[in-house]
């Protein structure tokens, strides 16, 4: 099969509600709903905060994970479904549920969830105060020298600091920021006018400067910490002076955090509109409050009202609240034997001089897989482009990437040895877009070109060109990835990284860094498929190919490794070819709208989800293309955010070797019978279980030995 990429859409029969063929967009019965798969991809996670064969401190990391994972969920998709409702559209999903009715669901979901993750915790503070690390929660259990240590902390770190706030008439309700612990406080005073006693509502912020966990100087106890708010607790009356402090419970608030602007309007001052909207963030509208679950029905409805929130919308916690920050404990010292065993990346693509780094490149295409293969290669190569005289210009896309990063050093380097340096910098990476704003114009300051975004789009594509004199000619060099240029992730991120001198795609890439930085259309490209030009069209015109394969009794086989399935067409797409008989496979870690296993449907479709140690985040296509085995990485996952609102692209593997080393990648995952969970036309992810002497197989454990 050719690589060539056409950019003509086929068309998509929809099909008709009358129709015999059950394959049409508006059939309920043939997808999951996105908010909800992903719901059971936080479920997947906190399974392995619950799997014995885990150290103790991963276990937690999991559970911390699930948390956080949990919160962005909420401030960016449960804010998003709540905007839509108030605007007065209950819009149906892919199955059939309209807006509101997905909202009862996850809010449903939730409860339960947020009950297993207090479980999940209850067992890992249990097992570590076994080994030696003792929170303590009761201050029934703390001896006169603990007491007197708390006593002493509170007055001199943590009393200085408080602030606390009483809410009445005259002083209105503060504003609780997003994620922050509070204390809610239910006061007692004399009423001068009445004589009689009357109640105060008070607010008092638990303060997020200080360690959440205060470690007690103990002796043959372990390691024994108290937490803040307890400490707060223990001193609460020093804040009220005069007044009784009848009730107090701790609680959080989620607030919708999403950022949207009009950026046809903006178009002028993108970075100072995006500044704005940062600052502006913290006004966000609650979405969501935990809260101890003892809380009286007083201080629990005062807040609700308030805070304008649903019943729904309250969760209630058995112990303490931002489970996330016991990750404090993952740090602590000398707890090795409670992690993952120490895994030493290789490093590859490091030479002496750059006339040899670039000559590797030269000699054949080059693949990491990271993290297995360390990312410092990127780095590597950056540096030596930034010092080496011969060559004469960078360019570069950056998403997300790591706040001390040597990357952006060796770009500022490059501009000030006089290259020319063109960074397309995205400012609207969400959550990212403070630190990406601040690095940028550091850049800025030290002559490199920044180009700010693109209106309407998000520049999501993973893309290196550096151009280098060589003889009499100009060489371009060009790395494409699967993920983020951030050197922090890229330790526990999947990806891979390719490297190539090959004409055909270092033009392609090298003519959309001139699309995105000009006006100019997207013009023919060679080898690549690019969104929103193309690359959906190619998605569906790769599959139809397979899928006409089967029909002429050809062996037909598509293998689908990626984050998240959820556009509706690639899904139709993929129904038609396992009733044409192709194979398909998918590796989806988290979101998949598409269901498996549908009788006359999708029998010849297998659905897989592996989470593990490493987050697995490589986008891999691959057709078996009538034997010629066509295989394509790239940037996007199957969501129509990545085909029409995204700056993605789609690159093709050419080298033999290349090839094989990814379908062994492909193969390992496939066998996975350890971590991989198989999702069934119920909803349900369920482990393959091991028949008897047959061998565990972890693909990542595999691909540790392999590295090795």
């Amino acid at each position: 099969m050719a690589q060539k990429i056409k950019s003509a859409e086929p068309s998509i029969d929809n099909g008709a509600h009358g129709s015999k063929n059950p394959i049409y967009l508006g059939n309920p019965d043939i997808f999951f709903d996105r908010e909800l798969s992903w719901i059971d991809f936080n479920r997947r996670v906190l399974e392995e905060a619950n799997d014995p064969e885990n150290p103790l401190l991963e276990r937690l990391k999991f559970l911390c994970i699930t948390e956080s994972n949990l919160d962005e969920f909420y401030m960016v998709r449960v804010a998003g479904i709540r905007n839509i409702l108030a605007e007065g559209n209950d819009e149906n999903s892919l199955n059939g549920l309209r807006a509101s009715e997905v909202l009862m669901e996850l809010s449903k979901k939730v409860q339960v969830f947020v009950k297993d993750q207090y479980e999940s915790f209850a067992l890992s503070i249990k097992r570590l105060s076994e080994n030696g690390i003792h929170l303590v929660m009761d201050p029934a259990e703390l001896s006169e020298s603990e007491i007197e240590q708390v006593r002493q902390y509170y007055k001199d770190d943590v009393s200085p600091i408080l602030t606390p706030l009483s809410i009445d008439p005259s002083h209105p309700f503060p504003h609780i920021l997003n994620r922050s612990l509070n204390l809610a406080i239910v006061l007692s005073t004399d009423d001068e006018k009445t004589g009689t006693k009357k109640d105060l509502f008070a607010v008092v912020q638990v303060p997020s400067v200080l360690p959440r966990f205060f470690q007690l100087k103990s002796h043959g106890k372990g390691r024994r910490f108290f937490p803040l708010e307890a400490i707060i607790t223990l001193h609460v009356n020093d804040l009220f002076y005069g007044m009784e402090v009848k009730e107090i419970y701790p609680f959080r608030i989620i607030r919708d955090a999403d950022i949207s602007i009009d950026e046809e309007a903006s178009v002028k001052d993108l970075l100072i509109t995006m500044k704005k909207e940062i600052r502006n963030r913290i006004w966000g509208d609650a979405v969501r409050m935990d809260i101890y679950e003892g809380t009286s029905h007083f201080v629990k409805n005062t807040l609700k009202e308030l805070l304008e929130l649903r019943d729904n919308e309250i969760f209630d916690v058995p112990s303490i609240l931002n489970l996330s920050d016991t990750m404090y404990f993952y740090g602590l010292e000398h707890t090795s034997k409670f992690k993952y065993p120490f895994f030493q990346q290789k490093t590859t693509l490091k030479f002496d001089s750059p006339e040899k780094i670039f000559e590797a490149i030269q000699k054949k295409d080059r693949l990491l897989h990271h993290p297995y293969q360390s990312f410092a290669a990127i780095e590597e190569l950056l540096r030596i482009s930034s010092e080496d005289p011969k060559v004469l210009g960078i360019k570069m896309t950056l998403y997300r990437t790591s706040g001390d990063s040597p990357l952006i050093q060796y770009l500022g380097q490059a501009a000030e040895n006089g290259k020319q340096v063109t960074v397309l910098v995205e400012l609207k990476a969400r959550f990212d877009e403070e630190r990406n704003i601040k690095w940028a114009q550091k850049l800025e300051e030290r002559g490199v070109h920044v180009v700010y975004g693109v209106v309407g789009l998000k520049i999501h594509c993973k893309m290196l060109l550096i151009v280098r004199r060589e003889e009499e000619h100009l060489v371009r060099y060009v790395h494409l990835g699967t993920g983020n240029y951030n050197s922090t992730t890229s330790r526990y991120y999947t990806d891979l990284s390719f490297f190539t001198v090959n004409k055909q795609i270092t033009e392609d890439v090298a003519t959309i860094f001139n699309t995105i930085t000009s006006y100019a259309k997207m013009p023919h490209l060679n080898k690549l498929a690019a969104s929103p030009h193309n690359l959906k069209a190619t998605f569906l015109e790769l599959i139809e190919k397979e899928t006409e394969n089967a029909k002429a009794g050809k062996p037909a086989r598509i293998v689908f490794k990626m984050n998240s399935l959820v556009d509706p067409h690639i899904i139709l797409a993929m129904y038609k070819a396992s009733q044409a008989g192709v194979v398909i496979e998918l590796i989806i870690r988290g979101i998949c709208c598409l269901k498996p296993g549908l009788p006359g449907i999708s029998e010849n479709i297998t659905v897989i989800s592996i989470v593990g140690r490493f987050l697995e985040h490589t986008r891999i296509y691959y057709f078996l293309a009538g034997g010629e085995e066509s295989i394509f990485l790239a940037s996007a996952d199957c969501m129509p955010r990545n085909f029409e609102r995204r700056i993605e692209v789609l690159f093709p593997i050419l080298d033999a070797k290349n090839k094989d080393r990814i379908k062994k990648i492909l193969d390992v995952q496939l066998k996975d019978n350890v971590k991989a969970r198989f999702l069934h036309s119920d909803g349900v992810y369920r482990k393959r279980e091991r028949s008897q002497g047959e061998k565990a197989v972890d693909s990542q454990i595999e691909r540790m030995k392999f590295a090795e």
